[in-house]
């Protein structure tokens, strides 16, 4: 399969009808973002992250995220930034989270494990037992430099040999590496599995690289990508692809039903997208802080949705675990 063949601007233009309603199911996923500082500014990053931002949570709401963790008891922490190993307290945070039983999951860039004061990163993060979500746009250098800087790509695959060197992605080893693709450009992702054996024999074969599962996401027409497709005239038209493209059996496992994200803040929004364009748990107005939500159930409660929610359910849907459906 080529990665280049993905389904283009191809759908006839529709109105942009209002996304379904949708309500919350049990919380299963505690999502934070630790700020927007980062190494790299992707253009397609929807946080609009990068070595000048310093927008940074602070102790006293890394604090307040873990005594949330244990009563709302979700299986799963999330962390994402930006880079989030560049907060300093990201490694205490792992650590507690892991004392309480919780699953991590660390949003990692890969080229992080090579900047100055990170050496002991992998180690680190393999001792843990941290399951590793790594961008990877593509299995070749073009694709990946032109999406993510010159130079990206050599910097990835060096930091996949560092993790696969301490068993991460191996099968057996109980260390997970997932990789993360998203297209180039406004097109939707090619069908996951195909691509995935197609990643996996091309590392395989050129660089002797292995991982665990590759996860397809969509673009979201917001932030620094939404700005691009401006930019070019490409916006409608990609909004419409994206509506053109709904399936309305994906609602059921969008990750908005079973995550809330948490901002830099303390702020909870629906999801991370939702955080970025600055819309409040369930809609409501002046926002809803972490702190106001300990004795809380938030199952029944309504989701903020609007138009970049179709980039979670066109085609075979979008999330944080990859697609959605076959």
């Amino acid at each position: 399969m080529n990665i280049l063949d993905e389904p283009g601007l191809t759908a006839a233009p529709r109105s942009t009808a209002a996304f379904p309603p949708l309500k919350r199911g049990a919380l299963t996923t505690l999502q934070v973002n630790l700020g927007y500082r980062c190494n790299q500014a992707c253009s397609h990053c929807h946080v609009d992250a990068g070595p000048l931002r310093t927008e940074m949570m602070s102790a006293a709401t890394l604090a307040l995220v873990l005594d949330y963790a244990r009563v709302a008891k979700p299986a799963v922490l999330d962390v994402t930034g930006g880079a989030p190993e560049l907060h300093p307290g990201f490694r205490d945070l792992v650590q507690q989270a892991r004392a309480l039983g919780l699953t991590v999951i660390d949003r990692c860039n890969l080229t992080i494990l090579g900047e100055p004061g990170q050496e002991t990163l992998a180690t680190f993060l393999a001792a843990e037992r941290v399951r590793v979500v790594a961008s990877l746009p593509c299995y070749g250098a073009e694709n990946v430099d032109a999406q993510r800087g010159h130079g990206v790509f050599v910097k990835s695959i060096e930091g996949l040999r560092q993790l696969n060197r301490l068993g991460y992605g191996v099968p057996g080893s109980g260390l997970e590496l997932d990789l993360v693709y998203n297209p180039v450009g406004p097109s939707l992702p090619p069908a996951q599995a195909p691509l995935e054996a197609t990643y996996r024999a091309r590392l395989a074969a050129d660089f002797g690289v292995c991982f665990s599962h590759l996860l397809t996401l969509a673009n979201m027409p917001i932030a620094r990508f939404r700005h691009a497709l401006e930019r070019d005239g490409r916006y409608d038209a990609y909004l419409q692809l994206l509506v053109g493209s709904h399936r309305d059996d994906n609602l059921d496992s969008v990750m908005c039903r079973s995550l809330i994200s948490i901002d830099w803040q303390g702020y909870v929004h629906d999801c991370d997208f939702n955080q970025m364009l600055g819309m409040p748990l369930a809609g409501r107005a002046g926002g809803v802080h972490l702190s106001s939500l300990m004795a809380t159930d938030l199952t029944g409660w309504p989701i903020a949705v609007a138009a970049h929610c179709y980039g979670c359910t066109a085609g075979q849907g979008s999330s944080c675990g990859g697609a959605l459906a076959a």
